[in-house]
């Protein structure tokens, strides 16, 4: 790690948008792309298995509680909810979540006409809290990090693509869209280019991204462990050239929505914006960029904010899918 410590100021950490949209994103190690595509050829060989529990119905869906099967023969938790009553299924959403897990689906950025396959990270959330990973609290963000095989970020992105092996055994082969926020954002760009059933994604204020600037950059998030992790043991750095969702963003082949903060405490604006210059840049991926003024916080009119970005996704969905 070189270079001087950038200080978070109110969360724009010295750049504004004109400086944001030149971020640029971190160039792949050898053998980047080799080792995503071999991890994603292992994931799709396992059988997923999942079983289910009947949790009655949501919204006009029927949602169950899932276990099924990731590579090593970890059985993690999820849930799984049918299109709306009377819709046709028309595509399956893989839809992960922010630090920590969730504790209960939403489906505000999920279409009628969709399967949704809510994926919970290993060691997150009140399904998953200690299995495969410790949780959040515990170090969850540096479990594995001496090793490029075994690091958490990695296995959850590839756990992402056994959630939505699950999501076909349950729903039918459908194409397959990505939406992600904070974590769930940073390893869902990680996994989204190597896998061909997915057709597009929302990225919400992606985590991960820039680690040449975001390991100068004090934060509130899950990066600050890491940050003060890599001061002390510099070798790690190696291990998150694999990991670094800005790299993995210029290997994207379709439309990717990316919603972008002006202003973060927790996952620093300039890592965010490597992911969507990615994408802008990457050969035969389509961005559609939606700036904030802040991630990871309330402000005066973060509810119409919101309510706006629920209504893009799921027109960005139709339009993948039309694409």
């Amino acid at each position: 790690m070189t270079g001087a410590t950038i200080e978070p100021g109110d969360g724009d950490y010295g750049f504004d948008l004109a400086a944001l949209r030149a971020v640029p994103p971190v160039p792949p190690p050898p053998g980047f792309a080799e080792r995503w595509r071999s991890w994603h050829d292992e994931a799709l060989a396992i059988d997923p298995d999942p079983r289910v529990r009947p949790l009655g119905r949501r919204e006009g869906r029927e949602l169950f509680a899932v276990e099924h099967v990731v590579s090593g023969g970890l059985r993690l938790g999820g849930w799984f909810a049918t299109a709306v009553d009377g819709h046709p299924t028309r595509v399956g959403i893989v839809h992960s979540h922010g630090y920590g897990g969730r504790e209960e689906p939403e489906f505000d950025r999920v279409p009628d006409d969709a399967a949704v396959f809510f994926a919970l990270a290993r060691g997150q959330g009140r399904l998953n809290a200690g299995i495969g990973a410790p949780t959040p609290a515990e170090g969850h963000v540096l479990h594995g990090i001496r090793s490029i095989d075994d690091y958490v970020l990695g296995r959850c992105a590839v756990d992402l693509w056994h959630a939505g092996s699950a999501l076909r055994a349950l729903a039918g082969d459908l194409p397959l869209y990505l939406v992600g926020e904070s974590f769930g954002g940073g390893i869902g760009a990680l996994a989204l280019p190597w896998d061909e059933r997915l057709v597009g994604a929302t990225l919400i204020v992606p985590s991960f991204g820039q680690y040449d600037l975001r390991l100068r950059m004090p934060c509130d998030g899950s990066g600050e462990r890491v940050r003060r992790y890599v001061a002390k043991h510099p070798s790690a750095r190696e291990v998150l050239r694999f990991f670094d969702a800005s790299t993995a963003a210029g290997f994207a082949r379709v439309p990717v929505r990316v919603e972008a903060a002006l202003r973060d405490r927790h996952v620093p604006p300039p890592g965010q914006f490597a992911v969507a210059n990615a994408i802008a840049a990457a050969s035969g991926a389509e961005l559609e960029l939606a700036v904030l003024p802040y991630g990871h916080r309330e402000y005066d009119g973060l509810a119409e904010v919101r309510a706006a970005a629920f209504a893009a996704t799921r027109d960005h969905i139709s339009r993948s899918l039309d694409r």
